[in-house]
């Protein structure tokens, strides 16, 4: 062989390797992910990228920023992304209208009734009389369940013993922290913010489900996506799940990947990272109680009562099908 061949050769076979990593990138599989812009799941997604959780299975991820809850449902169903995270209420509503959308757990991160630490608030019947602000509207699902609670409980319809004030959860804290509402129910990562400013929980959902017949914990948010889609792209969305499981698992553990997140995470200040750190933490669900989608079906049914139509549609109890089959988390251990 000549030399002006070998150096041909040495060239061509130079610029096959360099084309390999885009070879094997346009091999991957691409899954769009749609989140709130600034929501809790981006904290998940970017450990899954900065370890190439995703991209060490063949799986490109492509994230989506979405302006709210309702813009990520009508994302999924025109098309415009493959996952997103919601709650078995939506997703079985969709079912019973004809629409198959299913759900794999993601988180069973809780809600609690806030109250300020030095409150003579003790119990939920402390809150005759008094203010309660509420995250969302009066069809929030942890507000329905906290007044049958109340109802099975204390004999006490609590939407007309208190006073309910509905919010958006920013402005909501705003309430709380300023004392214009008695108690706060807001979604778990802003009670963090409260409780990391001397607030204290009166009760939490665990205690509410307690109280109506529900003790084990139960997956309250999850990855939601059509059905078909899933059917058709099996592979592509175990991988997916595999690397949001291999994420919680580092963030369960990794101290030091929580301070790689704080910026990330916008906290004024430590104890407000910390709050938020834990609140995370205890929402990461790590097995499966064996009863745990009867219970998920028991709860629907009391929300189903409290709520009606406006909250569940057609649908009466959890249709078949609304937990994905293609995803278990392991068994828990029998206690």
């Amino acid at each position: 062989m000549t030399f002006r061949a070998l150096l041909h050769l040495l060239i061509g076979v130079s610029l096959a390797l360099a084309q390999l990593p885009a070879l094997a990138a346009d091999a991957a599989a691409t899954l769009r992910v749609g989140v709130l812009q600034f929501g809790t799941v981006n904290w998940e997604l970017d450990v899954m990228q900065a370890h190439q959780l995703a991209q060490k299975r063949g799986l490109n991820l492509k994230v989506v920023p979405l302006a709210s809850g309702d813009a990520s449902t009508v994302a999924l169903q025109g098309g415009a992304v493959d996952v997103i995270v919601s709650d078995w209420i939506w997703v079985t509503r969709q079912r019973a209208e004809g629409m198959a959308y299913s759900f794999a757990p993601y988180s069973n991160a809780v809600g609690s009734v806030m109250v300020k630490a030095d409150s003579g608030i003790r119990s939920v019947a402390d809150l005759r009389g008094k203010s309660i602000g509420i995250n969302g509207g009066p069809y929030d699902k942890t507000w329905l369940l906290l007044r049958a609670y109340a109802s099975k409980k204390f004999g006490m319809d609590i939407n007309s013993a208190a006073r309910p004030v509905f919010a958006a959860p920013p402005l909501l804290n705003e309430l709380a922290l300023s004392g214009q509402v008695d108690a706060a129910l807001n979604v778990w990562h802003f009670d963090a913010r409260l409780e990391a400013n001397g607030q204290r929980p009166l009760i939490k959902l665990p205690e509410i489900l307690a109280g109506l017949g529900v003790d084990r914990p139960i997956p309250l948010v999850g990855w939601v996506f059509r059905e078909d889609w899933a059917n058709q792209n099996r592979d592509t969305l175990e991988r997916f799940l595999a690397a949001s499981q291999e994420a919680k698992a580092l963030m369960a553990k990794s101290d030091a990947e929580w301070e790689r997140l704080k910026p990330l995470m916008r906290t004024e200040d430590n104890a407000t990272f910390v709050a938020l750190r834990n609140g995370y933490r205890n929402g990461i669900p790590t097995c499966e109680y064996a009863d745990a989608q009867a219970n998920v079906a028991s709860v629907f049914r009391i929300l189903a009562e409290t709520g009606g139509d406006r909250l569940v549609g057609k649908s009466r109890s959890l249709s078949e099908g609304t937990f994905w089959n293609g995803f278990k988390l392991p068994t828990c251990p029998k206690n």
